[in-house]
């Protein structure tokens, strides 16, 4: 298999390098330098001197800005923190009403069938016939009459008699 040729450059203090090697499996690395002009060195280097040189000057208007920067993302993280807190102290309190919800659904459901129960018509027969001894009345039991002044039956009045 071929190595391949690579070119890597670096730095070590002003003075610029460039390596040329051979990737591959018998072939050792060569280092040579790389010669540069004068005068591109010399601007690089008064160019990296002034970022040096500013990058250590700190002013006060500076220190105090960040300082700000600072407490104002202390308190929004916290107001983040107090949020996602408050965020999951309600799905636990909605996760816990649900069930209750689904607890009193059942109960709603289980106090509606018994409810239903007892208005059946045919369960109240069976209990009325069966446990209690109530019968049909017969015919000569029913007594019908006509009212004349209202379309009602008040309950307190006296039943007329057939005579």
């Amino acid at each position: 298999m071929a190595g391949m040729r690579r070119r890597e450059e670096y730095r070590t203090g002003a003075e610029r390098r460039t390596r040329l090697y051979v990737d591959g499996t018998t072939v050792r690395r060569e280092e040579l330098p790389r010669k540069e002009s004068e005068q591109g060195r010399e601007e690089v280097s008064r160019q990296v001197r002034k970022n040096r040189e500013r990058a250590l000057h700190m002013t006060a208007p500076y220190v105090l800005m960040l300082a700000a920067a600072v407490v104002v993302m202390l308190v929004v993280c916290c107001q983040y923190l107090q949020l996602q807190s408050d965020i999951v102290y309600g799905k636990h309190t909605v996760t816990s009403l649900t069930s209750s919800i689904e607890e009193l659904k059942t109960q709603n459901d289980a106090t509606e069938d018994s409810i239903e129960i007892y208005t059946d018509l045919e369960y109240i027969y069976e209990v009325t016939t069966s446990e209690l001894g109530m019968v049909y009345p017969s015919d000569n039991q029913i007594i019908l009459y006509d009212k004349e002044e209202s379309e009602y039956v008040r309950q307190y009045e006296d039943i007329p008699t057939d005579d």
